[in-house]
């Protein structure tokens, strides 16, 4: 009787040790028994980190230029086709794509700046004094007319959005329009997804 006890204490010793290093071998390190089961979000997370530390420097630096040229070209084409997945952060959210949609739609003063400074610059550099005071009185009446016409849009945009999104906030998107208004039509990015003339809505 004793003797049995004898024989039978190591082992259950050895099985219940062999039992242990079985349920550990078997166990997954990254979800241990009595830990709730990590989201998906988290777990795939942590994989990323986990990866990122044992791979080699010089893979991971070539990785990680390969994630940007990737980010850079799918913003690329955001910008090119105004798909809101993939635009820039000032670009994004329905307001921001009605105030482009309410610029691209009209005429303004703002957009023919650059092609109007070049042409005031070319004749102040003239030496006739008469083009000269010409081109003063040019470069006054196209500040003072864009002045005007960035009233007339900011106001007339305030008025859309306060009727569209009455409870939104609406800081920032004017002054963005308004920076719209003085790039040319062709130039503008994200490209302009309305004709001239256009109801927007």
């Amino acid at each position: 009787m004793f003797r049995r006890r004898s024989h039978a204490e190591p082992e259950t010793a050895e099985q219940s040790l062999e039992r242990l290093q079985d349920s550990q071998a078997v166990r997954d390190p990254q979800a241990p028994k009595g830990r709730p089961t990590p989201k998906r979000s988290e777990a795939q997370a942590n994989r990323k980190t986990k990866v990122s530390i044992t791979k080699d420097p010089k893979q991971a630096r070539k990785q990680a230029r390969m994630r940007m040229r990737e980010e850079r070209e799918a913003q690329r084409q955001a910008l090119l086709t105004g798909d809101e997945r993939a635009l820039p952060a000032r670009d994004r959210g329905p307001l921001r794509r009605f105030a482009r949609d309410y610029v691209d739609a009209r005429y303004t003063v703002g957009e023919f700046f650059l092609p109007s400074a070049v042409i005031i610059l070319i004749l102040s550099i003239l030496p006739s004094l008469a083009v000269k005071n010409f081109s003063l009185f040019l470069w006054i009446a196209v500040i003072l007319l864009i002045i005007l016409d960035s009233i007339r849009v900011n106001l007339g945009l305030k008025k859309a959005l306060r009727a569209k999104f009455p409870k939104e906030n609406l800081k920032g998107v004017t002054p963005y329009a308004l920076m719209r208004c003085l790039q040319l039509r062709r130039l503008r990015l994200p490209k302009p997804q309305v004709k001239r003339g256009e109801k927007v809505t």
